[in-house]
Order: C-alpha cells, then sequence, then structure tokens
C-alpha cells in the first residue's frame, strides 16, 4: 500500500508505528496509509527550522518573491495533476479541486508582493534632531493546522505569508487528504526555498498538542471545529504563542422578497451543495423573508435539487461527488434524522444514494429541510454536509436577527434588489464576512478572511495585511544623531569621493 510520508529535510527518520488510512470517497477503498508523528519528530522538524530560517529572514525581500513567483509558475503548470490528486482523496470534483488550488493561488500571489507590503514607517523630526521609524520581522518559526475541506487553499493561505514575511514553517495537514500538501512542499523547494523552509509532519492530536506546547514555535494557524478551535487558542495561548483559530459556521442566505428568485436558486445549489456541502462558508441555511417569498422559493428549489448530479470525483458533469470518509457520512445522515425528529418538513431526502458501480462510495444525495426553527439542534449545528435547511422569518427584522444570535459569525448573504436595505442589513449584522448577492463572500486574497463569535479565535484575519501582521512583529526605533564626526567638533564631516 502506498504510503504518504512526512516531508523533512533529512528525511522523516524512524516511525512511531502509527498510521492513518486514506480513502478512496467515490471508491469507499482505503488507497494510502500516511504514518502518524510525535513529539520527536516535531522536535527534528523545528531544529532544522531553526537553522535554515534566519538566513531566510535575512534574505531581502525581493529575493524571497522571487521564490513566490517560481512557486506560482510551478502551481499552474502542475495545476491538473494537483486538483486530479486532491480530488482522489477530498472527493470533491476536479473543477472544484481546480477552484481549490487556485484561491490558494491567489494568497501567493499577494504574496509575490511581499517587498511592498513589509514596508515599515517613518517620521522625520518627531522630536529636535530625532526619527522615528518601524519595521516589521518576521516571529520565527510558524505552524498551520489545516482541516481536511480545502488541503490546497487553507495552507497556501498560512504559508505563503508567513514564509514571505521571512519565518520558518511546519504544516500539519489533514491526515484524511495528506498527499496534495507534501506536493505543495515539494513544489515550494523546487522554486528554490532553502531545504527545511517548508516542512509537513503528519499526525494526530498527539501531533497538534506537540505543536501547541513547543517553546520554539512563535505563532500558529489553526482551521477546523469550533471545538477544536477555542481548544487549540487557548492551549496555544496558554504556552505563550501567537494563535489564530477559526471554527466552524452557520452562514444564512437571507432572501427578500424583491430578489430575483432565480438567481437566488442558481446561487443556492452552488453554495449549499457545492463540494458536498463540506466547507465552512458554505450556505447551509436559507431564510426566506415572508411566508409567500418562502413558498416561491421553495416551488423553484425542488426542481432545480432535483436536477443535481452527484458523480464521482473524475466526473465532468457532476455536480459534487462524494463526502470524504463513511464516518462522516453516517454522522451527516445521522443529523438529516435528527432534524426530521425535531419537527422539520423533510422535502427531498438525500439518504441512502448510491451510485451504480461504485456502491462503497461516501454519497449523500441533496437533502432539502422546510420549517426549521431555531431552537431544533439540527439548526444550532453545523451539519457540514449537502443539507440545505429552510428558516422562515415574518420580516426583515427577524431576518437580521437570525444570524446576529446564532451561536457562529462566519459569514452571511442578503439576496436583494433593494440597496438600504442591503446597507442596513450589512450594517447591523453580526457576523464577520456579508455577502450581498454573493452567496459565499469569501474575499479576495488583498482583503483578509475572518470570521466573528465561534468561528474564529484570536484578533487576527487570515492572509492579505491581516495576515502579514499575524507572522510578523513590529520593532520601532527613535534615534537621534550627534553633529560632527565623535572628536567633540560640530563640523560635519563630508565623505571624500
Amino acid at each position: 500500500m502506498r504510503t504518504i510520508d512526512h516531508f523533512i529535510a533529512g528525511g522523516a527518520g524512524a516511525s512511531t508505528g502509527r498510521t492513518h488510512q486514506v480513502w478512496n470517497p467515490s471508491t469507499g477503498e482505503v488507497q494510502a496509509e500516511v504514518p502518524l508523528g510525535d513529539a520527536a519528530l516535531l522536535d527534528r522538524a523545528v531544529e532544522i527550522a531553526k537553522k535554515v530560517q534566519p538566513e531566510w529572514a535575512a534574505t531581502n525581500p525581493q529575493r524571497r518573491a522571487r521564490v513566490m513567483f517560481r512557486f506560482k509558475e510551478l502551481i499552474e503548470q502542475n495545476m491538473q495533476q494537483l486538483a486530479e490528486l486532491l480530488a482522489s482523496e477530498h472527493g470533491k470534483v476536479v473543477d472544484d479541486a481546480k477552484g481549490d488550488v487556485q484561491r490558494g493561488l491567489e494568497v501567493i500571489e499577494f504574496a509575490c508582493g511581499i517587498p511592498q507590503v513589509l514596508k515599515g514607517e517613518y517620521t522625520i523630526g518627531a522630536g529636535t534632531g530625532i526619527d522615528v521609524y518601524s519595521m516589521r520581522q518576521p516571529l520565527g518559526i510558524g505552524a498551520g493546522i489545516t482541516p481536511f475541506n480545502f488541503p490546497a487553499m487553507i495552507p497556501m493561505w498560512m504559508f505563503g505569508m508567513a514564509i514571505a514575511a521571512g519565518n520558518a514553517f511546519i504544516l500539519k495537514p489533514s491526515e484524511r487528504d495528506p498527499s496534495v500538501p507534501v506536493r505543495l512542499a515539494e513544489l515550494f523547494t523546487e522554486a528554490g526555498a532553502p531545504e527545511g523552509l517548508l516542512q509537513v509532519v503528519h499526525g494526530d492530536k498527539v501531533m497538534v498538542d506537540a505543536i501547541l506546547d513547543h517553546p520554539d514555535i512563535a505563532g500558529v494557524s489553526f482551521v477546523g471545529s469550533s471545538d477544536i478551535a477555542h481548544y487549540v487558542y487557548n492551549r496555544g495561548v496558554a504556552a505563550g504563542k501567537r494563535v489564530q483559530a477559526m471554527g466552524g459556521a452557520k452562514n444564512h442566505g437571507i432572501v427578500m422578497p424583491d430578489a430575483d428568485l432565480d438567481m437566488v436558486v442558481n446561487d443556492l445549489c452552488g453554495a449549499a451543495f457545492g463540494s458536498a456541502g463540506e466547507r465552512c462558508m458554505a450556505l447551509p441555511v436559507v431564510v426566506p423573508v415572508g411566508e409567500e417569498t418562502a413558498d416561491r422559493l421553495r416551488e423553484k428549489l425542488i426542481p432545480a435539487i432535483n436536477a443535481l448530479r452527484v458523480g464521482v470525483s473524475t466526473d465532468p458533469d457532476a455536480h459534487y461527488g462524494p463526502v470524504v470518509t463513511p464516518e462522516h457520512k453516517a454522522r451527516i445522515e445521522q443529523w438529516i434524522q435528527t432534524a426530521v425528529d425535531e419537527g422539520s418538513e423533510l422535502v427531498i431526502d438525500g439518504r441512502g444514494f448510491t451510485l451504480q458501480g461504485h456502491e462503497k462510495g461516501f454519497f449523500v444525495a441533496p437533502t432539502l429541510l422546510d420549517r426549521v426553527t431555531t431552537d431544533m439542534s439540527s439548526y444550532k449545528e453545523e451539519i457540514f454536509g449537502p443539507v440545505l435547511q429552510m428558516v422562515r422569518a415574518k420580516d426583515f427584522e427577524e431576518a437580521v436577527a437570525l444570524p446576529s444570535k446564532h451561536q457562529y459569525g462566519n459569514g452571511v448573504a442578503i439576496f436583494t434588489r433593494n440597496g438600504h436595505a442591503a446597507r442596513e442589513f450589512a450594517s447591523r449584522v453580526n457576523v464577520g464576512m456579508v455577502g450581498v448577492n454573493v452567496p459565499i463572500p469569501v474575499p479576495v486574497s488583498y482583503h483578509s478572511f475572518g470570521g466573528w463569535k465561534r468561528s474564529a479565535f484570536g484578533d487576527t484575519n487570515q492572509y492579505g495585511m491581516e495576515g502579514l501582521r499575524f507572522w510578523t512583529k513590529v520593532k520601532t526605533v527613535t534615534q537621534r544623531w550627534p553633529d560632527g564626526g565623535g572628536d567633540g567638533s560640530n563640523a560635519f564631516l563630508i565623505p571624500t569621493l
């Protein structure tokens, strides 16, 4: 069986003997195994990083940018291979996998401008003969702990900015789909990065705890479920680290009576069911305002959802593929049953779906639940699957209150033709990222990504200028130069040319 090894300068060394299975979600078969590392393995990676990081930090930003430019070229050249590899382990269709890679690549493109964004501030004459300037310096060694649902994008969100700013980086990807993160590290080294600057260690909670406790790791970035994000944040901060920990979500889509329902239905089919709903910026809750709006929306949604094609990850005509593991499939189907037990109306049931020739695959067909209420656990918690819940709001005020009061505050969207309603909603809603007629409001790479409430722990967002601030620390210098050459005279020394 194929082994997906760690990517550590000089080789991984002795194994702990513990491994994790990597499935092919389309076939339901185990295709590889990944070794699970421990604190000793992490120590080796950190020692290597400590040797290479100072020289990298001393490399001028323009030269660091050249590595980023070359890495960008290599990603583009290997896009198809990366997408197919990603799809084979995650289950998302190849086109969706390409989007995963592309959104990460956009952050690398921003990191190519590191000479510009690293420039500090300067004040001439802050006092008599006194100038003040600031500089941004790298933290030293950073680490990233990334989830299974975006094995290309989220690692590049993290290590792109961290390394461009002068840090070394240790990545612990999900053990469910680890091949693409390893391949990214290989390509980054091929791009001209010093060996050991970007390393990949595999592991479970043992490795996570080792990262959070290691005294030489200065900053940790995490994306995953909210409970684990809270744990990561608390443990990392207690160890004196800088931590940003992004958690779960339950994003709402508000549909006003004046919305273009054909556009809304098309957007919902992609945002709720694309990538089998396995993304923190999916749109799993739709909130039509008014019973008449809800009835019209439901009438249009049913045929559109029934027309969605579920297929294997290599099917070019499939709208989405299987979910990542058999355990996750069972969890999603249990949530559907819970929603029914709680009183939701099951309009379309996606359970029990099989694909001819791929009966062992981890497929869940699209599901629509109507008349969901806020007291239901299926509404309160993240399902993370191809399930769309309809919560009917009586008016605009209730529509604003629903996402604002929810425990998660990652993203939200409003669909309307009314500019005043959109502006009011965007200003008042208690959520970190807002879309106006945009169902998945993930910011472009030169802004930044981050939710509120239990969707994020820490004060600094991912990528963009916020990412730069997270991976650097500010040093401020106040300077005064006396007249003369140090011999007591007041004359300026003019050097001989």
